[in-house]
């Protein structure tokens, strides 16, 4: 009985494994690009909270076949109090190649896409404003989703990965920085 019960559960959690990605560990396949700055690179001022606080132009490449939708999630991992989330979307249409510069900070968009709540608390996407002191990354990433997220426009970060998790076909980020001047 033992043994039985032993290799119903470890073929029930390989079929567990084999059918849940998570999203760490989603394949880093897809390349996200911009015209607006260069990986690694400063974010011009115009995208930020000292500047025009507008949306950069988002471009990806070499998604996966079966994608539903795309979800998109900008944060800064070098806040002082822990992660600072500046934006995030979901329900990006799977024809999509990018975002144009300067998407409405609307919660609803007229693709169907959607806005969730930043840290700051509202939606729409929130350009870098990091206290005065070093250079602070912001990673631009683009998920690839087998689905489409049932999730309300109050909806934050946490919940958002949440509901990608097992999801996830593919990930790409860009990563920029910005020191406060």
């Amino acid at each position: 009985m033992l043994t039985c019960t032993l290799v119903i559960l470890t073929a029930w959690s390989a079929g567990c494994r084999a059918s849940t990605t998570d999203i760490q560990e989603a394949p880093m396949g897809i390349t996200v690009t911009s015209t607006a700055f260069t990986p690694g690179k400063p974010i011009p001022v115009k995208y930020t909270g000292q500047g025009e606080d507008i949306s950069p132009d988002l471009f990806w490449r070499d998604t996966p076949s079966g994608v539903v939708s795309f979800a998109l999630v900008c944060d800064d991992p070098d806040a002082p109090a822990g992660t600072w989330v500046h934006w995030t979307m979901w329900n990006i249409p799977a024809a999509s190649t990018g975002l144009a510069q300067d998407v409405p900070t609307n919660a609803s968009l007229p693709d169907g896409s959607v806005q969730g709540v930043t840290s700051a608390g509202t939606s729409g996407y929130h350009g870098p404003m990091p206290p005065h002191g070093n250079a602070h990354r912001y990673y631009f990433r683009i998920y690839a989703l087998d689905t489409m997220l049932s999730l309300p426009t109050s909806a934050n970060r946490t919940q958002l990965d949440a509901a990608m998790r097992g999801h996830v076909l593919s990930q790409g980020q860009l990563m920029g920085t910005y020191q406060r001047q």
